[in-house]
């Protein structure tokens, strides 16, 4: 027996527009979007005015980890960690989410396959047992300088759940970390390291580096392109760095730390992430290129959470207020092109035929403050729908 329900009175954020109207849903897929009122008797909800979004496709948020270990030196049970993070992303909008899963580590020496894992395991057991309301895919982050970050990989491949891929050096001195000095304050600051012990630590990464980087990172794309999982590179910073990356078949990049990268992985046709907290904070936390500059160009695609799961909904309303790009635009940074990047062809947007994974918002306004002279506009989530199905 069909299933069928009508969310009526909305405005509905479309590719190109923003309607008055109400949405069809009709065994988990969007039957019909019509403007103006609803059948008369049709069963469903109303919305109250209030903005009908498609689900956010987030592809690389950072946040399970704070679950897994909330203080240093803890480690929460994985599958209720899985858990507590889920009812997060979703009530923040995000109806299908890539958990970040990180292998390797910048020192060249952790061994990190046990932890990497066991969270890909429970991020899996969670997602097939239904206990999750956003959909769950795994994000393999792999630290390339790490001397045995291809047997890591490797050991992963048999969680399954792993869509995405991305070749990462944090090596000091170049890419995100390009600002020794940053690099510095980050490492001192979080009582990592002396000023007296950071010059010979820097030169000891640097020569792990120098040995496995290379080597690393070709292997991976390798392996990735025989499993048929998307590849991204991560904090590209040269012509030389997205060129070789584009070489391997990587689609996307991620957090490109300079605009010289960023337009080169135009040129080849690499799809380009940011992290919306860079919008909300009006810049990188690293000294490097700001996303804001990059939307400008037109040179970013997609925005992601990174260390935020509220911030890709924030950024893209916040835009609006501020007059930089319509909500339809924001729309498609959050939700239709991180869908396209990783081939979910089934959601992202609002039309017939796709995914009925939505997410209601009501838009309320702040004062100006200095931050934000033209006001500052908070999206309240106040209904999310995964497949037609009230998950939030």
């Amino acid at each position: 027996m069909s299933r069928e329900t009508v969310l009526s009175n909305a405005r509905i954020v479309l590719g190109d527009e923003v309607v008055a109207g109400s949405a069809l849903i009709r065994d988990g897929r969007i039957a019909d979007v019509s403007a103006g009122a609803p059948v008369v008797g049709a069963v469903g909800e109303d919305l109250e005015g209030d903005y009908l979004l498609p689900g956010l496709v987030e592809l690389h948020t950072d946040h399970l980890e704070g679950h897994i270990q909330p203080r240093p030196g803890t480690h929460w049970d994985p599958v209720p960690a899985v858990l507590a993070h889920d009812a997060q992303t979703a009530g923040a909008g995000m109806t299908t989410v890539f958990d970040a899963v990180r292998i390797g580590s910048m020192e060249g020496r952790n061994d990190a396959t046990e932890l990497a894992r066991e969270i890909a395991e429970a991020i899996g057991y969670a997602a097939d047992a239904g206990m999750t309301r956003s959909e769950h895919f795994i994000h393999v982050r792999c630290e390339v300088s790490a001397p045995r970050s291809v047997d890591e990989f490797a050991a992963l491949e048999t969680v399954g759940h792993i869509r995405l891929a991305s070749l990462m050096d944090h090596t000091p001195g170049q890419r995100q970390y390009a600002d020794v000095e940053a690099f510095r304050t980050y490492m001192v600051g979080k009582g990592k390291l002396s000023n007296e012990t950071f010059l010979p630590y820097i030169e000891e990464l640097k020569q792990v580096a120098a040995i496995h980087s290379i080597p690393n990172r070709a292997a991976i794309a390798q392996r990735a392109k025989e499993l048929g999982i998307a590849l991204a590179a991560h904090d590209d910073a040269t012509v030389e760095h997205v060129d070789e990356s584009a070489d391997f078949g990587v689609l996307i990049s991620e957090f490109p730390t300079t605009r010289i990268a960023a337009e080169e992985a135009r040129k080849r046709g690499q799809l380009i992430v940011m992290g919306a907290p860079n919008i909300m904070r009006d810049g990188s936390q690293s000294g490097n290129v700001a996303a804001a500059e990059l939307l400008e160009a037109g040179l970013l695609d997609i925005l992601s959470s990174d260390y935020v799961p509220a911030s890709p909904l924030q950024a893209i309303f916040q835009l609006e207020a501020e007059g930089v790009i319509p909500i339809h635009e924001g729309a498609k940074l959050v939700a239709t092109n991180p869908a396209k990047a990783v081939g979910l062809d089934d959601r992202g947007a609002i039309e017939a035929g796709r995914r009925a994974d939505l997410v209601r918002v009501r838009a309320h306004d702040l004062a100006a403050s200095p931050k934000r002279p033209s006001g500052h506009r908070v999206p309240i989530v106040r209904g999310v729908w995964r497949e037609g199905a009230r998950v939030s």
